[in-house]
């Protein structure tokens, strides 16, 4: 969970990867039936936002991952080719590419 004190409200990450010295990696969001669209993505952008305002090591350049069983709007994977962002649909999670 983060706080989001200007909005009065938490965020809740799904996926936060760190390295073995705590270091923030990675920050995800999982949806299994939803098509992930900008608004998930501006979300993860969000929190990012608030881990590097309170410091976080590493916050800065977490890198952002979208998971979906159901896909990525044209947004989203326009995002992924210009390096915003990694979208794992199923076949790349199963498949490990």
């Amino acid at each position: 969970m983060v706080n989001d004190a200007a909005r009065h409200r938490s965020c809740e990450v799904d996926v936060a990867v760190r390295s073995a010295d705590g270091r923030l990696l990675s920050l995800g969001e999982a949806k299994w039936g939803q098509v992930m669209g900008m608004d998930d993505l501006d979300r993860l952008r969000r929190i990012r936002q608030l881990l590097v305002a309170q410091d976080r090591d590493g916050a800065e350049c977490a890198r952002l991952v979208c998971f979906s069983g159901a896909g990525f709007t044209d947004e989203v994977r326009a995002a992924e080719r210009d390096g915003q962002v990694t979208c794992v649909d199923l076949d790349r999670l199963y498949a490990g590419g």
